[in-house]
């Protein structure tokens, strides 16, 4: 039987025509480099499809997979399958006909061939109706504008109109209405996708093309050129189906075709929506012109008062000249805003009088083109009592338009400028910073995005930008597209600060050098491609104090730096090609360096003479030491951070204890006994760190909370040892072997109460992480205010909880200390190999603050929440044990291959909250527990969380038993997740740390 295949081929070979059997006998190796390219080709896009698949799974918001992916894809696995049989018959001499092996290869390719070219269609299989759309948008209470939202909504659902224009001067509430309309289109989910991009003044083609992919969940290409990168951005565009592209405060003509935006038309279902202060930008691309008029006078009063505070709008006094100053803000409600918050509060008649004359009168020259709003806002800017508060207001303009600006760096910009006053310590500023912050929020001059980052108004910046240009000690010219320094003629020898931050810059010309700058005290050239910097470039700059070349491309620094004897503030951070410093011994009122993530190996010579700093930031991997003497000399540091990764920056604790005003500390000991004598010597000082990550040990892990301690690698350490700081909030032991459990009766742990996060990673050792002898004796109640339990790569680990070591109390009926685990919101467990049942019966009372729950690589698991064998013995097998976890939102089971159930199989689950089950690759698992109300006592069966997705492979939902619940899948809404099989170690940790929120819990996986 051997030899019939080849025969039987070499009988279908001789049926070929004459010249294409000479062509596969003389051509065989060319049919063979093609075979493989097609192969090759064909494997790297299944690949890239499928991690395509794993990042879409990653996103919140990633996009549901349609069922011809799959399909595409589980044959296209098959095809290669096949290809390397093909390829083994050849590579072995299969047949005996040179021709034969051609026509076999030659076949196969073309097969192949036509699995690729029905790629593309894969991919966009992606693109399925899910919660994809987009994110709703902050924004304040529309008051009026109901006839003009309505008229743009009507525009929008006509078919016939694609391309509406809303415009109007500054302040009118343009973008205040589209943000309403954008996040009505989201609840309508009328569109695919909802994409929002705000271009502001300082039009940059390049920019723009990156927001609008990056709305869209992709990436540009760095290096294409204009016409390639509009042809890619067009493809994401029309990619992304029937969509509504809102480009928000629009200053100027727009080429949609330069820019890569496809043609809106009835026939794609695209929608194109511009916001502009300029009617002929509606009308240059032939939109839809809506104007935005300003308020009615009743419209303008209700958001006045709205605005005002009820103290004032009870005051019948204030009333008469309260209404003429609604009058002055001429409808805009920006202005309203700002001036109402200005007054907010303020029973006064004369100061209300004194605003009005204000607003009457203009403040200053207006330079021509600016409108009535600019002037008005002045009054706002006027009513600031503190100059130094101005000061502070007007630094915001430095920045892009519409930048969204860190509150925390915004307030250490503020302390380098010297806006706020020297204090006691730096925290006492920093608080003093927030005070100013929230007085400028209060008088709507700065808005609030989020709890961490402000943004200027458009508007408010002209009219902050209008006052700098009054005075010719600013050159604002950030975000402006310059590739060199301005000309020498624009450095005017009173200017004093220079923003040039977010150009092109990158290369500083000798005949462009400013030579009049003998004023200047702020220079911010961060974010600008600048390779080098000439030597002369800082001599004209005696008063220079604060410097910002972070995120350039320079190497070294030029020896002029040191003639800047009052530069307070260096900023290197992220200059990722500097390798050289010159001596800084000269700079002797240097309180600030940044150093972080540079390239230097050595710390600057100098730097032992720079006794002001307070401020000195050294995480550079790349530093090889810190010499002895240089830490015990800068004794006003406030706040010092080192690279915990980096082993040769290891401090010894003699070198902090001259320390003593020392806030916030990034640092790494060798070992325990260092580290001790370190928290040793602060406890005996008095003095509290208010932030800090401190590092024992070699392995490391990102700290995501204020006050964290990681011990890694430390050999012989059973965990008694460690002498902490009283206020930890996060704990993380990597790879401490010896450790068998976190808390026992002997422990340091043991009375922790403030301890929010703890992370326990390979460690080979550990058997629990609460061990105690006696629960009813003691008074300890081990992780009371834990709210997140992080444990990996454990092999021993059989329990949470134990009453003795090795002894689970699982198997008893004694519970918990009360308040043990009481705050815990979240659990991952992830290769926790010896652990069977993840969270017993007799533990949940404890857990009634959990909200998602995660496990995965647990071989051995078999259930999630089991019940105490004596209370199944005492009710029965078949009595309903009820499981309660009233906040929990998320399950996810990932890889457990001997899971059998949720919950025991008399338990329901009582958890309302309930919204995401995730299961892939739980083969044993064919049982989701029914659930009960809360409250109520309808049917227990027949009922499930009102918000619940169960997410996994079809067959495994398919696979599923229903027989006890038959009316129970009904009830419950699945949403299919593309299985995936043979997932490698680093892989699945993406996949099981991905955090939901804005920042990542990046670890270093043990691969």
């Amino acid at each position: 039987m051997e030899y019939v295949e080849p025969v039987v081929g070499i009988a279908n070979c001789l049926g070929t025509p004459v010249c294409k059997y000479l062509q596969y006998y003389r051509k065989l190796n060319d049919y063979v480099r093609n075979f493989k390219r097609i192969r090759d080709e064909l494997n790297c896009k299944m690949e890239d499809i499928e991690l395509q698949l794993k990042a879409e799974l990653l996103r919140p918001l990633g996009k549901i997979p349609k069922k011809g992916v799959g399909n595409w894809l589980k044959d296209a696995k098959e095809m290669i399958r096949e290809a390397q049989v093909v390829e083994n018959k050849v590579s072995n001499g299969r047949y005996l006909c040179r021709a034969c092996n051609g026509k076999l290869v030659d076949e196969k390719s073309r097969e192949m061939q036509e699995y690729l070219d029905k790629a593309s269609k894969a991919s966009e299989g992606l693109a399925m109706d899910g919660p994809s759309a987009g994110l709703p948008l902050e924004t304040s209470e529309l008051v009026g504008e109901e006839a003009v939202r309505k008229e743009i909504w009507a525009c929008l659902m006509q078919e016939e109109v694609s391309k509406i224009g809303v415009w109007g001067m500054g302040g009118v509430g343009k973008s205040t209405i589209m943000k309403h309309i954008h996040n009505d289109l989201l609840k309508e989910q009328r569109f695919e996708r909802v994409v929002w991009v705000t271009i502001s003044k300082e039009f940059n083609i390049v920019k723009l093309q990156n927001d609008i992919a990056s709305a869209l969940n992709g990436k540009m290409p760095e290096e294409a050129n204009k016409v390639r990168r509009a042809a890619i951005l067009s493809e994401m565009l029309k990619r992304a189906g029937k969509h509504v592209l809102i480009l928000d405060d629009v200053w100027s003509e727009v080429s949609l075709e330069e820019i890569g935006i496809p043609k809106p038309s009835s026939s794609n279902g695209y929608k194109l929506v511009l916001t502009t202060r300029v009617e002929q930008v509606c009308k240059s691309i032939g939109c839809k012109v809506i104007k935005v008029k300003p308020l009615s006078e009743e419209e303008a009063l209700i958001l006045f008062l709205s605005e005002v505070g009820p103290n004032i709008v009870q005051n019948q006094t204030l009333m008469p000249t309260l209404k003429l100053v609604v009058k002055e803000c001429a409808g805009l409600p920006l202005t309203i805003v700002v001036i109402a918050g200005t007054l907010r509060g303020e029973d006064d008649p004369l100061i209300w009088k004194n605003t009005l004359r204000e607003l009457k009168e203009p403040i200053g020259k207006v330079k021509e083109g600016e409108d009535k709003v600019i002037e008005s806002l002045k009054v706002s800017f006027n009513h600031l009592k503190d100059e130094k508060m101005k000061h502070c207001f007007l630094h915001c303009a430095l920045y892009l338009e519409d930048f969204q600006i860190w509150k925390d760096g915004l307030i250490e910009c503020w302390i380098e400028e010297g806006f706020i006053d020297d204090m006691r310590t730096r925290q006492e500023m920093k608080d003093k910073g927030h005070v100013i912050l929230k007085k400028l929020e209060d008088n709507c001059l700065l808005e609030n995005v989020s709890c961490e980052k402000v943004k200027m108004h458009d508007a408010v910046r002209d009219m902050a930008l209008s006052i700098t240009r009054m005075n010719p000690r600013y050159m604002i010219q950030a975000g402006s597209q310059l590739e060199e320094l301005p000309e020498k003629e624009q450095w005017s020898p009173n200017i004093e600060k220079v923003s040039l931050m977010y150009n092109s810059i990158s290369e500083i010309s000798i005949d462009v050098l400013p030579t009049k700058c003998q004023l200047l005290t702020t220079l911010l050239l961060q974010h600008n491609p600048i390779k080098k910097i000439p030597c002369s470039f800082f001599i004209n700059m005696p008063c220079l104090c604060v410097l910002n070349l972070s995120y350039t491309e320079i190497k070294s620094l030029p020896n002029s730096i040191s003639e800047l004897k009052n530069l307070t503030t260096l900023l290197l951070c992220d200059c990722e090609e500097l390798r050289d410093l010159p001596c800084l011994s000269m700079l002797q009122e240097l309180k600030k360096l940044d150093l972080s993530w540079t390239k230097i190996e050595e710390v600057p010579e100098g730097m032992d003479m720079l006794i002001k700093l307070r401020y000195l930031d050294l995480r550079v991997p790349t530093l090889k030491e810190i010499p002895a003497g240089l830490l015990p000399k800068l004794v006003h540091l406030q706040r010092l951070s080192f690279d915990v990764d980096n082993e040769k920056t290891s401090l010894k604790a003699e070198e902090m204890e001259p320390l003593k005003k020392l806030e916030c500390f990034t640092g790494r000991f060798e070992d325990i006994n260092e580290f001790n004598k370190f928290i040793s010597s602060m406890q005996q000082s008095k003095k509290n760190l208010i932030k800090y990550h401190l590092q024992v040990g070699s392995s490391f892990m990102l700290a995501t909370r204020d006050k964290t301690v990681t011990v890694g690698g430390v050999k012989n350490w059973e965990g008694e040892l460690i002498m902490h700081p009283i206020e930890i909030q996060q704990l993380n032991i990597l790879s401490c072997d010896y450790l068998r459990n976190i808390v026992d009766d002997n422990s340091s742990f043991k009375n922790e109460i403030d301890l929010r996060v703890c992370r326990i990673w390979w460690c080979e050792g550990i058997e629990c992480v609460v061990s105690l002898s006696s629960f009813a004796s003691s008074s300890a109640h081990p992780f009371q205010s834990l709210e997140v339990l992080d444990l990996g790569d454990l092999p021993k680990l059989s329990a949470l909880i134990m009453k003795d070591a090795g002894i689970g109390l699982a198997t008893t009926s004694t519970s918990a200390p009360s308040a043990t685990f009481s705050h815990l919101k979240e659990i991952r467990i992830y290769k926790c190999l010896s652990m069977k049942t993840l969270l017993p019966h007799w533990l949940l009372p404890n857990l009634q603050n959990l909200e998602e729950i995660h496990v995965g690589a647990c071989s051995q698991l078999v259930e999630i929440l089991g019940a105490a064998t004596s209370e199944v013995e005492e009710k029965g097998s078949d009595a309903l044990i009820k499981f309660h976890l009233p906040k929990l939102r998320e399950l996810e089971l990932w890889v457990l291959p001997n899971l059998k159930s949720i919950c025991s199989k008399s338990g329901v689950m009582v958890c309302d909250s309930l919204e995401l089950i995730v299961v892939v690759e739980c083969d044993k698992l064919k049982r989701i527990p029914p659930f009960i109300p809360l409250v109520g006592n309808g049917q227990p069966f027949a009922c499930a969380p009102p918000s619940l997705t169960i997410r996994s492979s079809t067959e495994w939902w398919e696979s599923l038993e229903w027989d006890d619940h038959p009316n129970f899948k009904n009830v419950l809404r699945f949403n299919p997740l593309w299985r995936i099989k043979g997932m490698n170690h680093l892989w699945f940790c993406l996949f099981f740390y991905f955090d939901k929120s804005n920042f990542s819990i990046l670890i270093k996986f043990g691969v």
